[in-house]
């Protein structure tokens, strides 16, 4: 599901005009946005958390030279599920890993 089509279900569900829908879409991502980058960290419970975290610089390679590169620390957004919409799995069976033949 995309915007959009979060913006239909929210304007069909709460009764409410698409407009609407959109612009209370835009406030709850906003109100997402303000709290990591004062608080670092957003709770909705039985939903899951936002946080930041830190990733630390690293070295890596380019795929298609082989070269060696420096990628600098930075910090970067993380979401944990919670337990609640884990178990709801949304009816989403993750597949097998493949079995390594011997």
């Amino acid at each position: 599901m995309n915007k959009k089509g979060l913006t239909d279900y929210v304007a069909e569900e709460a009764g409410i005009t698409k407009k609407d829908a959109n612009a209370l879409i835009g406030v709850v991502l906003g109100g997402i946005k303000e709290g990591l980058t004062g608080e670092g960290k957003v709770t909705l419970v039985g939903f899951g958390t936002f946080s930041i975290v830190k990733r630390n610089a690293r070295m890596a390679r380019n795929p298609k030279t082989g070269e060696a590169i420096s990628v600098p620390e930075k910090t970067v957004p993380k979401f944990k599920p919670s337990k609640a919409l884990k178990d709801a799995s949304l009816g989403f069976e993750a597949p097998e890993a493949p079995v390594a033949a011997e």
